[in-house]
């Protein structure tokens, strides 16, 4: 229970007594949940010190390289860190690959050759990602390049149509594209586990299909990762779950050798691959950032479940619910109305230790079809490990909430977007009664 002193402090920051009540009781019924995550985060916390340990990590691999970055020995030995916490034979981690879509498309774009096709068989891609393949024209796109697409919509209960998967599969399938999280759908996100059996059925069907799985938020979430049940890529953003609050840019790719060769073939140069990247100075960030991820992950998962027990007692779908198991760090809740989304989206920044002051609008934001409005009064602009929610502003409007270095700071988020939806009137006090 909270002490006068922390109570005092939660209603200087403009939290009514009542909403944190209503919080601290939600609170008392997750403690097993949130034993679990520690557990989780402990695995994998000590799985990232054994790798740093075995790679030999020390103060000399801090300092960075300018220039052409040859014999960049930090560099190098990150992504010796980060093939063996992945299980992978190899993998490309730069300060040079901008954010999550760049990652995406630089593995793509390096692995697909004009004929060849590209296969989702999760339904549609992340917003950003149609620009990447052409779904929307967009010049350098797949399309352009005389990549085809196509796409087998998941079923009804947000599972894999194997028929269609199979059915879709031909000589031109080159490679499949698996996004584990749930992006601006209101479906489920995957397990390790089920994506593991959908690449074990793709192979069985084409052996040599190369199977990429966007791992964008789900890393550290549970205690096995994609190329550990056969990806052949598995793809995400620094400034998500594995920079841990703070890499200030970057992005990786690990996976089998071939693969990881063509993509820093198209990162860089052919015949230079990944021997020129300078590193800049931002090395000890990414050590650091990689180091404390298991904890920052764990953080946010208590913040996910927070919010989606409070949201579905209240009555609103929440995705995931709040008692299914975890696999990525968003959660999904469907207010219905814009005024709801927007209310949550301000609380959340009302709750930032930068920019509260600010007020979040609605927005057309490069790469979306629709207007979005986003809260992320962050350290790293973008960076959706710290806390931050967003939506695009079209029905079913739904908020998608993640991130969060602190537990503590998620809570304090949570409890702030509560109070704007019950200042706005969107949400009563009567309905908090448990």
């Amino acid at each position: 229970m909270n002490t006068q002193e922390t109570k005092y402090i939660y209603q200087q920051l403009g939290i009514e007594e009542t909403v944190l009540e209503f919080g601290n009781r939600i609170i008392d019924q997750l403690k097993d949940r949130f034993s679990d995550i520690d557990d989780t985060a402990e695995f994998n916390q000590l799985k990232v010190i054994k790798a740093m340990q075995e790679c030999k990590v020390s103060d000399v691999h801090f300092s960075g390289s300018t220039g052409y970055g040859y014999n960049d020995l930090g560099r190098d030995t990150l992504e010796e860190v980060y093939a063996k916490i992945f299980r992978a034979e190899d993998a490309l981690v730069r300060p040079q690959i901008t954010c999550g879509t760049h990652a995406l498309a630089l593995a793509l774009s390096s692995n697909l050759r004009p004929g060849d096709e590209l296969l989702s068989p999760v339904g549609k891609p992340y917003d950003t990602l149609e620009s990447v393949i052409g779904i929307r024209k967009s010049p350098g796109s797949l399309a352009e390049y005389g990549v085809t697409y196509r796409q087998v919509e998941l079923l009804e209960d947000g599972t894999f149509d194997y028929e269609g998967i199979k059915k879709a599969i031909h000589d031109k399938t080159k490679v499949i594209t698996i996004q584990r999280s749930k992006g601006y759908q209101t479906r489920p996100s995957f397990s390790v586990t089920q994506i593991g059996e959908l690449i074990s059925f793709v192979k069985k069907i084409k052996p040599d299909v190369i199977c990429m799985v966007d791992n964008c938020y789900g890393e550290f979430v549970e205690r096995i990762e994609p190329v550990e049940v056969g990806a052949d890529m598995a793809v995400g953003s620094l400034i998500k779950n594995p920079g841990g609050g703070l890499a200030p840019i970057g992005g990786y790719i690990v996976g089998k050798k071939a693969c990881i060769e063509q993509a820093a073939y198209r990162l860089t140069s052919p015949g230079l691959g990944k021997e020129v990247g300078a590193s800049l100075g931002v090395i000890p960030s990414f050590y650091q950032g990689l180091f404390q991820a298991p904890t920052v992950v764990a953080s946010s998962l208590k913040g996910a479940i927070f919010a989606a027990n409070i949201y579905e007692y209240l009555g609103y779908s929440v995705i995931p619910n709040g008692t299914e198991s975890r696999h990525d760090i968003i959660q999904a809740v469907t207010f219905g109305t814009p005024e709801g989304v927007c209310a949550f989206c301000e609380g959340i920044q009302a709750a930032a230790p930068v920019d509260s002051f600010v007020t979040p609008v609605p927005w057309e934001m490069p790469g979306y079809d629709s207007e979005v409005i986003m809260a992320a009064g962050a350290f790293v602009q973008g960076s959706s490990i710290e806390l931050s929610a967003d939506g695009p502003m079209k029905p079913p409007y739904a908020v998608y909430f993640q991130g969060g270095l602190t537990w503590q700071h998620a809570k304090l988020g949570i409890l702030m977007s509560l109070q704007k939806l019950i200042d706005k009137q969107v949400i009563s006090k009567s309905q908090m009664v448990l």
